[in-house]
């Protein structure tokens, strides 16, 4: 966090429910190609050819079983056993670098828990939070002006509902500067040097919540093996498999404030065994999903950007891991 003894104070994807209640006074607000298995190519020679038509056949017979999903920018991995992955299965634009949405906040929760000491601390809700979603028409947790919540609980609005307030508020007490947009630009370049740390060469940030400036991008593949580190960090991981979350804040008056956040995720109430992960969408980036499933001891974290719609990811996404869990 930044040089101001951090954290001081302490998209269009997103909340379409959030709800929130002050004690002695109800406050109920409402806000709410065809990809291909990434197997090795054999290897033939003129006195195999009776190995290269099987070969070719058992291809063959895996390229017809591939899911018929509607996205080309799509991948999937195996996670085994956390600390290593397997690539499944790619989409024709797996690597192209395209907008991202609100799947830039895995990004941004795995800045914020480098700092797992400042898990409960309490940060101030600043009016401007506020301001920055009804100017952007971003997605919104409702946080409201003056109510006080801990890091733990801004990570919660900010990965359920998908509040863009929620990650304003983050990037705002995670960076370094004198003012907002000094800590709010430092927070972003913390983003980049980890995802260059990472290795995720398609992706880069411009800034915390999804909203881009011109190029805030990433790929399937990198999308994908974000999923996977931050399914690493058991805070994330148990964050985003909730559904619905309701927890209490300190209100500016002192009384109690009571918030409902619903999660943008439909894959956890329709996929067994899902865990998470991110939403995002927008007019650029259409219909983003980063996602993870367990089954068998065996743990599934995939990407899908440039959906076409809202449900078609999540159709896309049980197809590629009903493919994924067979293989």
């Amino acid at each position: 966090m930044g040089s101001h003894a951090r954290p001081n104070r302490i998209h269009r994807t997103g909340v379409r429910v959030a709800m929130v209640a002050l004690v002695g006074a109800a406050l109920p607000i409402t806000a709410s190609g065809l990809a291909q298995a990434a197997t090795p190519g054999p290897t033939h020679s003129a006195d195999e050819n009776a190995q290269q038509r099987g070969e070719a056949t058992t291809a063959a017979g895996r390229n017809q079983a591939a899911p018929q999903i509607h996205a080309d920018h799509a991948f999937l991995l195996d996670a085994r056993d956390g600390s290593q992955e397997r690539e499944l299965w790619g989409g024709a634009k797996a690597d192209e670098s395209v907008s991202m949405a609100s799947t830039t906040k895995i990004m941004t929760a795995i800045v914020v828990l480098k700092h797992p000491e400042w898990l409960n601390h309490q940060i101030t809700v600043k009016q401007e939070y506020r301001d920055y979603v009804q100017k952007v028409g971003g997605s919104t947790s409702d946080l409201q002006t003056g109510d006080t919540l801990t890091v733990k609980q801004l990570l919660h609005a900010m990965l359920i509902p998908s509040g863009d307030d929620a990650a304003m508020a983050l990037a705002d007490n995670f960076g370094a500067g004198r003012t907002s947009d000094a800590r709010i630009a430092d927070f972003v370049n913390q983003m980049n040097a980890e995802a260059e740390q990472l290795g995720l060469t398609g992706t880069n940030f411009d800034g915390f919540d999804g909203i881009s400036h011109g190029k805030n991008v990433s790929t399937a593949r990198d999308l994908a093996k974000l999923g996977q580190r931050a399914m690493l960090q058991p805070a994330f991981a148990d964050i985003v498999k909730n559904k619905l979350f309701k927890t209490e804040a300190t209100a500016a008056n002192g009384h109690t404030r009571y918030y409902t956040w619903e999660n943008t995720n439909k894959l956890l109430t329709t996929f067994d065994g899902a865990l998470g992960l991110k939403t995002g969408s927008g007019p650029e980036s259409g219909y983003a999903l980063v996602f993870a499933a367990k089954r068998d001891n065996r743990t599934l974290v995939g990407a899908i950007l440039k959906g076409s719609d809202s449900k078609s990811r999540f159709d896309d996404a049980t197809k590629m891991l009903d493919w994924g869990f067979a293989h």
